[in-house]
């Protein structure tokens, strides 16, 4: 006679063990940072840490986010840190210092997000199980992907400009994804590595595309899954007509094997 039969132990989440990093630049985000931080560090995975990156904000963005970090790494040492940068110096070359501490520390992936909360932070679960399901090397999370949708705050000249947009990097430098300057990414940190973060030419937005071009050449996988992008919670928006002009010339230069900038 046997006796009764165990339920099967379930197996853990393919990411448990996975070691990640969210790089966050900000510049006058103290409305939404702290709520940004608790839904992030709350996130269940158990290996995440978060890098704010503070471009010396005038609303005192800096001192909030040392706060945090304090009462976070209490539980855990180092489960948040705190990059202080002297100026405003472009969003990518936020993101770039961010992801270079994140390799320093570690991280297997790198999730890059915006701090205004237009992102979800509930979505990266689901972009680090599609990472390592198909071994992307990057994960972007699209608007312009079937199921990805858009703020119903978003009007229809940002519609058009982000869509068009889209639209002529894609002609010229052919990368075949639909969301080119979106900001919500999962890297590989394999892909981070050979990029060579040092060489990377944008200062601004550009960024983006820049990061996308580089993954492509490379010849890692790419893998968009649907995301709602919603409308910043609290603040306003850093992209400025300048801005909007680097995005413009950047796939020029890049098809022109344009050196890096000093």
């Amino acid at each position: 006679m046997t006796g009764p039969r165990l339920a099967p132990r379930p197996l853990p989440p393919p990411w448990a063990d996975a070691s990640v990093s969210v790089v966050v630049p900000t510049y006058n985000e103290a409305t939404n940072l702290p709520k940004l931080s608790e839904r992030v560090l709350a996130l269940p995975l158990p290996n995440l840490g978060m890098i704010v990156v503070d471009d010396n904000s005038p609303d005192g963005t800096g001192r909030i986010a040392d706060g945090l970090a304090a009462a976070a790494n209490v539980e855990r040492p180092g489960r948040m840190t705190v990059l202080h940068r002297e100026a405003k110096d472009g969003i990518g070359r936020a993101y770039l210092a961010g992801m270079r501490e994140a390799l320093a520390r570690g991280a297997e992936f790198v999730v890059q997000m915006d701090a205004d909360l237009s992102h979800e932070p509930e979505v990266i679960p689901q972009m680090l199980g599609t990472a390592l399901a198909t071994g992307a090397g990057l994960v972007i999370g699209s608007r312009y992907v079937p199921s990805g949708s858009l703020s119903e705050r978003w009007g229809l000249h940002r519609r058009l400009l982000s869509r068009g947009g889209g639209a002529y990097v894609n002609l010229l430098l052919r990368l075949g994804i639909r969301d080119v300057t979106g900001g919500f990414k999962l890297w590989r940190r394999e892909v981070l590595e050979a990029i060579d973060l040092d060489t990377v030419l944008s200062g601004g937005f550009s960024f983006q595309i820049e990061m996308n071009y580089r993954c492509r050449r490379l010849g890692a996988r790419i893998i968009e899954i649907p995301i709602h992008f919603e409308e910043r919670f609290s603040g306003t928006s850093k992209i400025s007509f300048a801005v909007q002009v680097e995005a413009l010339k950047l796939p020029f230069h890049l098809l022109l094997g344009g050196r890096r900038r000093r």
